[in-house]
């Protein structure tokens, strides 16, 4: 996962078994929204880190 997320976030993450940035390329930001800890500003950071790598989050 990119370092910029903070903590919240990342225990989301982990407890939704996200634990590597490509897995997140088959959620949705629909979904990852719904967790606990994931705001905006980590979506963000998420979306734009698959961005780099060629990927993005599913489809709604």
């Amino acid at each position: 996962m990119p370092p910029q997320i903070g903590a919240p976030a990342r225990r989301a993450l982990e407890r939704a078994g996200y634990l590597r940035l490509s897995q997140l390329a088959g959620a949705s930001e629909t979904e990852l929204r719904q967790l606990h800890g994931m705001g905006p500003k980590a979506l963000g950071i998420l979306r734009d880190a698959l961005a780099a790598q060629g990927m993005s989050f599913a489809e709604e």
